[in-house]
């Protein structure tokens, strides 16, 4: 035994230093293989949701599900980073661990410009954010009051947070999934709202002080996909032709269009008690396998930018990277369109991506007779750049990227369903989990002639925004080595009006 636990104890001190060393060493860290190197993603474990995502002395929080202590999920902390631009950003230590009340999970954060929570001292404003304390203790003990939502305050822009005395401010009447608060300032009648997910629906509440929170309303008990627990709520209103819309995000797990977690969205009026839908059709803000728990920064003003967790609950615990797991979307903007009668939400990505663009490739009036390889286009952009696509007629194509293994992404529309697709069956390693190969599919949600497409490509992601950005597809895929190569495919002739290639630096410094 003696012999066993030296042996044992000794590779354990050799495998934490290997992996102290592998994490500290500024070569190795952000490099290794599948890194995202324009998304953000902690420099090591766990990640999962965004929170708490604030803007606030022209500084981006963001807050996210973040375990320390391993590469799966375990006891949630929020973890933090910063940025100025919403590209490159700054990991700061720990900012809320568990306590005696629980885990730390999903929530939100608020500017208090008028201290109406009174934490506010010496003329500091006041950050708060409204999380769930998720207690373990009474889970296990098959109680159904084991979530409860608490708050906490940062006097000094988000650097460190107090807890607050009274902590839980709004507690679970008996629902066993009672969660993830987004909190907004409703100005015309001069008070904070909740949005909450409440087990396979949302609840409204509302507070003048962030402490006192009374029920307003529900929805979503027969609207809306319901395949599984909704998650990761967020209500904000949005302009069109001068008119004002309200949009009512719901995280959904299971039951996306494409298997697992997805995004669903509905648009509709809020009249500061109640959520009324335009329609009750469903509509998913992004088709892809690979975007969940979205919600959107606080305090941008009219601006509504959205961030992503650039996974899928099916695998997250198993794809196959060493020191750290999973990462965020490209921040995008939301904007309401007018398409086939219907008012849709697009998205696309933030114009701050432009801050990391190195050189652009221009194609004009290029002509694709069933093949051409594009490969010396993107030379030099290590498998990162964006590229954009201008299509006069819409037919038939795939944009195939490729590696010498053998190995290949498939993107690209198919004129007979109507729709476009992602295939990642031949992508690289798919066997750590059943349901991550396939084909995934979105459908064309315009009437329109001409096309476009945008492909954020970044490593081992991809995220696909189409038409406008009506169609979003996000994809994570793990090759073996990185696709360097780019080939365009189509039946007979395709006529591309312009393309753009355009590489993309690192964010890691």
């Amino acid at each position: 035994m003696k012999t066993k636990c030296g042996i044992l104890m000794l590779i354990t001190f050799i495998t934490v230093t290997c992996v102290c060393k592998a994490q500290d060493s500024p070569k190795k860290t952000y490099q290794e293989q599948y890194r995202p190197q324009v998304h953000f993603s902690p420099k090591a474990h766990w990640v999962n949701d965004p929170n708490g995502m604030v803007y606030f002395n022209h500084t981006y929080h963001l807050f996210f599900q973040y375990y320390p202590k391993d590469i799966i999920w375990g006891p949630m902390h929020w973890g933090h980073a910063v940025s100025k631009d919403l590209i490159n950003w700054k990991e700061l230590p720990i900012a809320l661990y568990p306590d005696s009340l629980g885990y730390i999970f999903s929530g939100s954060a608020v500017v208090d410009s008028n201290n109406t929570s009174g934490f506010g001292k010496n003329g500091k404003i006041p950050l708060v954010a409204i999380f769930t304390h998720h207690d373990p203790k009474g889970e296990k003990a098959g109680t159904e009051v084991f979530q409860n939502q608490s708050i906490v305050y940062s006097l000094d822009n988000g650097t460190t947070w107090t807890k607050y005395s009274s902590n839980p401010v709004l507690k679970n009447p008996g629902i066993k999934d009672f969660r993830d608060p987004k909190v907004m300032w409703y100005a015309r009648q001069k008070k904070w709202v909740m949005t909450l997910a409440t087990q396979d629906h949302i609840s409204f509440y509302s507070a003048t002080d962030l402490k006192s929170w009374k029920k307003e309303s529900e929805f979503g008990i027969k609207e809306g996909a319901h395949g599984g627990v909704w998650e990761c709520p967020d209500l904000f209103s949005l302009k069109l032709n001068g008119k004002t819309y309200w949009v009512l995000i719901v995280n959904i797990n299971p039951g996306g269009p494409n298997g697992g977690s997805a995004t669903q969205y509905f648009v509709g009026n809020f009249d500061g008690n109640k959520f009324t839908p335009i329609d009750t059709n469903t509509r998913w803000l992004d088709y892809g396998p690979d975007e969940y728990a979205g919600i959107t920064w606080s305090n941008t003003g009219s601006r509504k930018i959205f961030l992503g967790w650039m996974s899928n609950w099916q695998y997250a615990n198993q794809v196959p990277t060493q020191t750290w797991r999973n990462a965020m979307t490209i921040p995008r903007d939301l904007k309401l369109q007018q398409s086939k009668g219907e008012i849709l939400l697009a998205s696309k990505p933030v114009e701050e991506l432009k801050n990391i663009h190195t050189k652009t490739v221009v194609l004009k009036q290029l002509q694709v007779n069933k093949t051409i390889d594009l490969s010396s286009k993107i030379s030099g952009f290590k498998g990162q750049y964006v590229l954009k696509l201008n299509l006069a007629q819409l037919k038939d194509y795939s944009i195939k990227l490729s590696n010498k293994n053998g190995e290949e992404l498939l993107i690209g529309y198919e004129a007979g369903k109507d729709q476009y697709y992602i295939d990642r069956t031949k992508a690289g390693k798919i066997d750590f989990q059943k349901n991550f190969a396939g084909r995934f599919t979105a459908p064309r949600l315009t009437a329109a002639k001409s096309s476009d497409i945008t492909l954020v490509v970044d490593k081992a992601s991809v995220e696909i925004f189409t038409d406008g950005g009506l169609t979003t597809m996000t994809a994570v895929y793990f090759p073996n080595s990185d696709f360097n190569n780019l080939t365009v495919i189509t039946e007979g002739k395709l006529n591309i009006n312009n393309m753009r290639i355009t590489g993309l630096k690192s964010i890691w410094k």
